[in-house]
């Protein structure tokens, strides 16, 4: 190697000329000057320029909306690859008025053969010329479709969002396909160890009886034979509209994505277009409160050389509120404060052993297998719950504990605790924001919801403002209302909803005594 060649900069090689070569040997080695502190500036060399981080987005969000009603939300991020999606105001909600698992079918027939693209195969070949990857995710409220791949093919990537969204084939053997993928699905939820999916389901049919999002995300069994091409286009026609869509990308040019979206979005009719007129549910989530239990024998969930033993799994939950009011950041503050976890994990500070469920519940109740709080929130309405699960012959305690802690909610808050809590949600939101896709995601489900969007700065403010009293206050508006219980399991030992209702009423969360002659 030249002597004249010096490693620089992260390992790569560069020349150096020779008065600087000198001055680095003489300083590196200390020999030439031995009494130069190492915080003294080299000679000859240019002083440094350090990058800074004042915690804001050096990008802001852009939004444009089309003449069609079709919004295009961006925001720039450096990188070599982007991430791109269609967003669309449909899901299991808007489904009152048809066949109930539309939406999950949709998830399962997505990236399907297309007027454009023969088969799933061809689209995965076209996205891997620009190493990309794809994906549906359906929710209650929400469909996304989305695309990472590199930033120079865009305009391929538009254009295949676009014929997925618009011009799917929905051919027979293909929805054959998905309703084996639907049936499989199913019953792979009712084998899982972790029947938190299904207690989500149930918590959710049982706080907003058959209305919104208290209809079933997940195609009932009976609905699977009857789903068609004709029954997807009925709903599609009124749900996959340009005024119902955004169009997010992130790691690009906002000017770019306009320019294709006008081009594979703008004036184009979908497969299924017709002139009836369109009949959108726009109904609000009704809040009823209630009970939904299923009776299970979950003593052989998991078999192995080290079987989770058999417990029942119960999830007691009150209305919180809308992510577009104010009071959500006080709510999801309390999330992250009562917080708690699996027993098996409660291995230090740093794995969130300083929550209410984990000080008062796990850490006391060597018993609890796991006591986990949960904030579910949509544009209308939102959901507080705690998940805990226990042996069967303790559940009529294991309820009294977490009746406890709803109470204890609206009790005194610690400044400490209070503060931890904050700096917690902060510091997850801004981790999570450093992933590309979750950007994309934020993006777009703002936009979707409000056409703005709320910058991570923005929202750490806001927590940062949450007081004691605004804990305090969402609480006590939240104990107003009727629980919603969901338990799965042996449920011998449950207590009465009637019970349930009256600890969350009581000031101690006791449920009321019962005196049996015999045990």
């Amino acid at each position: 190697m030249a002597a004249n060649m010096v490693r620089v900069r992260g390992g790569a090689w560069g020349p150096v000329r020779r008065f600087g070569l000198a001055a680095y040997r003489k300083y590196s080695s200390g020999g030439g000057c031995p009494n130069v502190p190492l915080t003294s500036p080299l000679p000859g060399v240019p002083k440094p320029v350090f990058a800074t981080a004042d915690g804001q987005e050096k990008f802001e969000t852009k939004v444009t909306t089309l003449e069609n009603g079709l919004r295009i939300a961006s925001q720039n991020k450096f990188g070599q690859f982007c991430t791109v999606g269609i967003l669309i105001n449909s899901g299991s909600r808007h489904e009152a008025k048809y066949l109930s698992g539309i939406s999950h079918f949709l998830e399962k027939l997505a990236f399907s053969s297309t007027a454009q693209f023969g088969s799933k195969d061809e689209i995965l070949l076209t996205l891997e010329k620009h190493g990309g990857i794809c994906d549906c995710q359906a929710s209650r409220d929400t469909t996304m479709y989305a695309v990472s791949a590199d930033a120079k093919g865009l305009d391929t990537v538009v254009n295949l969002l676009a014929d997925v969204v618009l011009q799917p084939r929905l051919s027979d053997e293909e929805i054959e396909m998905t309703r084996m993928a639907v049936q499989f699905e199913l019953e792979d939820l009712n084998m899982r160890p972790d029947p938190e999916p299904l207690l989500t389901e149930m918590i959710h049919a049982a706080a907003y009886r058959e209305n919104t999002v208290g209809l079933n995300r997940f195609c009932p069994v009976e609905n699977i034979e009857k789903m068609d091409r004709k029954v997807l286009h009925s709903y599609l026609q009124n749900y996959y509209t340009p005024d119902r869509m955004v169009l997010a990308g992130v790691g690009i040019e906002h000017e770019q994505l306009v320019e294709c979206a006008r081009k594979y979005l703008l004036g184009v009719d979908p497969v299924w277009k017709s002139d009836k007129p369109k009949q959108v549910d726009k109904s609000v989530a009704q809040y009823t409160g209630g009970i939904i239990k299923l009776e299970k024998d979950m003593s052989d969930v998991s078999l192995g050389p080290t079987p989770i033993p058999e417990l029942t799994h119960i999830m007691i939950g009150l209305e919180s509120c809308s992510f577009l009011e104010e009071d959500f950041i006080p709510f999801a503050v309390l999330n992250m404060m009562m917080g708690g976890g699996g027993s098996f994990s409660a291995g230090g500070p740093g794995k969130g052993m300083f929550t209410r469920l984990y000080l008062n519940v796990l850490n006391r109740h060597h018993w609890m297998y796991n006591a986990t709080s949960y904030h579910h929130s949509y544009e209308d309405t939102g959901l507080l719950c705690i998940h805990a699960s226990a042996d069967p012959r303790q559940v009529r305690e294991m309820v009294e504990i977490i009746t406890r802690e709803f109470v204890l909610m609206a009790g005194a808050v610690g400044e400490v605790e209070l503060e931890r809590a904050k700096t917690q949600l902060k510091s997850m939101l801004m981790m999570n924001l450093e992933s590309r896709p979750v950007i994309f995601e934020d993006v777009g489900r703002q936009v979707l919801a409000t056409n703005t969007r709320k910058l991570p700065h923005e929202l750490c403010s806001l927590i940062g403002n949450v007081k004691p009293n605004d804990i305090k206050r969402v609480v006590a508006k939240m104990l107003r209302n009727k629980p919603a219980v969901a338990a799965l399991g042996d449920l011998t030992e449950l207590p009465t909803y009637e019970h349930i209702q009256a600890a969350l009423s009581s000031k101690d969360g006791r449920l009321p005594r019962m005196y049996r002659l015999f045990r």
